[in-house]
């Protein structure tokens, strides 16, 4: 009897000290390539083409090719300012709806080869793919299926000239990241509109680059985000309902922009607009070009709500980056460098009463230790949990981000920011949706300790919460 006793005791002991399993995923879950993606926060957008020269925003298609003559074209100064900006790559317009190809396409004539620029020897797509090697850039393509030029336009042979444009595009430059769809379809030059073979698109682009994440107002890999504004909305979730977005839906859209919190599809948004009015190049916009205050505005809407920040950059006539707009992205580093590089957490100490099966595993402390590996997760059923960081002193601060470890899915509905003011808990700051990446902006505090309480549709998991303090921009 002794030693069956015995065997019991140690059994509950060994039962006590097993680590509980993870957190079984909750709804909709993100492919390896997505979460490849949901790693980058910022990369530019180059509007180049015919459109440059001739101070238009869409081309009709008939354009010279002559038109295109850049006289200075140097796609190593594009990389080094881009770099220099803090961006993490590119995504340039190959192809817009003019239908003029920045590369010596087969399948055209209307294309780089066909200029005067270096002769017709010339390749854009080359010289940028090279520049963002040697900077360590990642290289991405725009291509409009919409070809206001191309004859079989507006027939079924269309489709397969365009998979085979896009296969040159796909197997010529190296490792593509991103394949950028627009939606747009209009009038060809045979007055005839084109039904687009999208799955046909993307199992090209799945066949030449499989780790690409295919972006259009559908997906299949990354959604727009509504507007072009660049503002992601407060309410802003990676799940949508399957076939209700497709590529062309246009307009401002509200479910774009917020997503649905009950979808089975895993899309999330990618948020895009221009550092000045037009996408592409306009001399008479030099003087237009954001104030450090929009784009800062635009970082808080975009990296800061669950999205990444596509910010265009239109090349200028010469083939430069213009000064205007590279002084304004570099404020826009020192700015971020300035209100990002110091996480007060480094040093605090994070608890909170509500582990997962008490174990180390999934404590507290995981949030803040820098670690997107490790996360912080309750017991299931625990839907209302709350985390509380100690700094160990009086420290002030302004802003919180927040991170939910998304490969399990996105849980949090809702939040409240509470500081440790004057011996009792106040409400600092609230919000609902968090997902990939969230900063939340306050007023300006001291406090030695902050509590955060999560409502979410499942037990939480969260694996970075870091605390700032930011700096004002006029």
């Amino acid at each position: 009897m002794k030693n069956r006793a015995l065997l019991l005791l140690l059994s509950g002991l060994l039962a006590s000290c097993t680590t509980p399993p993870p957190p079984a995923p909750f709804g909709a879950v993100p492919s390896a390539r997505q979460l490849g993606w949901h790693k980058l926060k910022y990369y530019a957008f180059l509007h180049f083409g015919p459109n440059t020269f001739t101070d238009i925003e869409w081309g009709h298609g008939d354009e010279s090719p002559d038109e295109f003559f850049p006289t200075e074209l140097d796609c190593r100064q594009w990389a080094r300012v881009i770099k220099d900006a803090g961006m993490e790559g590119v995504i340039i317009t190959a192809k817009h709806h003019d239908g003029f190809c920045l590369w010596p396409s087969k399948y055209s004539t209307h294309t780089v080869r066909e200029s005067r620029w270096r002769e017709g020897k010339g390749d854009v797509l080359k010289d940028l793919s090279e520049a963002c090697r040697e900077y360590g850039l990642k290289f991405g393509v725009y291509l409009s299926p919409w070809d206001r030029n191309h004859p079989t336009y507006g027939t079924s042979e269309y489709n397969d000239v365009f998979k085979s444009m896009l296969k040159e595009v796909l197997t010529q430059y190296g490792e593509v990241f991103e394949v950028w769809f627009d939606g747009a379809n209009g009038e060809g030059p045979n007055g005839k509109k084109q039904v687009y073979d999208f799955p046909g698109f993307a199992e090209v682009v799945r066949q030449y680059q499989p780790g690409a994440v295919i972006f259009s107002d559908g997906g299949p890999d990354i959604r727009w985000v509504g507007n072009e504004q660049g503002y992601a909305a407060e309410t802003n979730w990676c799940t949508v309902k399957d076939g209700v977005f497709y590529p062309g839906i246009g307009g401002v859209n509200d479910q774009l922009q917020h997503g649905h919190e009950d979808g089975n599809k895993w899309l999330p948004t990618e948020v895009n607009t221009s550092i000045r009015p037009g996408w592409f190049y306009h001399a008479a916009e030099d003087s237009l070009v954001k104030s450090l205050h929009q784009l800062a505005g635009n970082w808080y809407h975009s990296v800061g709500m669950n999205g990444n920040f596509l910010l265009n950059i239109p090349v200028d006539n010469r083939g430069l980056i213009h000064e205007n707009d590279a002084a304004r992205l570099m404020e826009l580093k020192a700015w971020g460098d300035a209100s990002f590089r110091v996480d007060l957490t480094k040093g605090a100490t994070a608890t909170s009463v509500q582990v997962r099966g008490h174990s180390k595993k999934y404590c507290a402390q995981n949030a803040i230790d820098g670690n997107p590996e490790t996360y912080w997760a309750t017991d299931e059923g625990t839907n209302t949990a709350s985390i509380e960081i100690a700094f160990g002193k009086e420290t002030e601060m302004n802003a919180v981000l927040m991170q939910e470890y998304i490969a399990l899915g996105q849980r949090v509905k809702s939040f409240t920011i509470e500081a440790l003011l004057e011996n009792e808990y106040r409400p600092v700051a609230t919000g609902t949706t968090v997902g990939n990446r969230r900063i939340v902006p306050f007023e300006t505090l001291k406090t030695d300790k902050l509590r955060i309480i999560f409502n979410t549709k499942a037990c939480p998991a969260v694996h970075t919460i870091e605390v700032y303090k930011t700096v004002d921009v006029e």
